[in-house]
């Protein structure tokens, strides 16, 4: 396995068990303003559908009501099309490291939403941030964040990743 499978791997490891934190809690409001933290999920499934799975013509068969089924399929139907030869070309190598970050956040927003605290792996969020701020405007184009948060000069590698995607580090569910 090349080292962003392996990073890829490791974040959606983080993923996965937040996933399994989150049975019966679906419903909870989550960091991402309009989202419930199904709807987290169901953003990290689509955009491995979207960006991976479809263009490596891997197509899960995933159970409609049952979130942590759903997400398995998908990460051992993503691990086993990156794991055919040739399928990692150097334009998915990209994609599969920006949806490393993407999940490190998500993993984030999900374990807020369901007031679990959760340190993500610092090695994974520094290469996140850097990557992140190298393509600075790219991101601010998307118009798919929130304007950057401010965090204290010396805050945790992970509270500036959190803070660039527009994550208030400090933040917990409404009462």
């Amino acid at each position: 396995m090349t080292d962003v499978i392996q990073d890829h791997r490791r974040a959606s490891d983080g993923f996965t068990t937040a996933v399994r934190s989150a049975v019966g809690r679906w419903d909870a409001p989550s960091p991402c303003t309009e989202w419930d933290a199904r709807d987290v999920l169901e953003h990290v499934i689509g955009f491995h559908d979207v960006l991976l799975l479809r263009p490596l013509e891997a197509k899960p068969d995933r159970p409609k009501d049952d979130p942590e089924a759903r997400w398995a399929v998908t990460v051992d139907a993503l691990f086993s099309a990156l794991s055919r030869p040739g399928a990692l070309n150097a334009e998915r190598e990209s994609l599969l490291g920006i949806l490393t970050t993407d999940v490190l956040v998500h993993t984030w927003d999900l374990c807020r939403a369901i007031g679990v605290d959760v340190t993500l792996d610092s090695r994974l969020c520094r290469i996140g941030l850097e990557r992140a701020v190298a393509h600075r405007n790219e991101f601010e184009a998307s118009d798919m964040f929130g304007p950057p948060v401010p965090v204290a000069d010396d805050a945790s590698i992970q509270d500036r990743l959190l803070g660039f995607f527009g994550r208030d580090p400090d933040w917990s569910p409404p009462s």
